[in-house]
């Protein structure tokens, strides 16, 4: 079992920017890919970012790139997801996903290749 915490979330106006932050837990840290989705009100859950086993690879959201940056610590079991230029349709809770990865050069972008998931934490960006 893997444990999802994340933290970071907030108000924000428009323009501004944030980085939310994964802690894992309970297994070796750098034998997982993780990813952020986004579930707004009354949208289904979508891809924000992900990155490899090490960080070598990361891949964006066409709706993030230029504004978003996954970076991950496996000294410190943890993914980040720095945010700029934040857009009120930026709102949203933000999730933390992994899932098991046998090979450094995989990342996934799709919510049905994560097996473990955070409760997730609420950004909210005012006009």
């Amino acid at each position: 079992q893997v444990q999802l915490v994340e933290s970071g979330g907030g108000l924000v106006q428009a323009g501004g920017s944030l980085r939310l932050s994964c802690a894992a837990s309970g297994r070796t840290f750098s034998n997982y890919a993780m990813g952020w989705f986004r579930q707004a009100p009354g949208k289904e859950r979508e891809f924000v970012a992900a990155v490899s086993r090490s960080g070598a690879r990361t891949y964006l959201a066409d709706s993030m790139k230029g504004r978003a940056t996954i970076s991950r610590d496996n000294a410190k079991n943890t993914v980040y997801l720095q945010m700029s230029i934040l857009k009120p349709e930026d709102t949203a809770v933000y999730y933390c996903a992994a899932t098991g990865s046998n090979y450094d050069t995989l990342i996934y972008s799709r919510e049905s290749n994560y097996n473990y998931w955070g409760q997730g934490t609420q950004v909210t960006v005012s006009s």
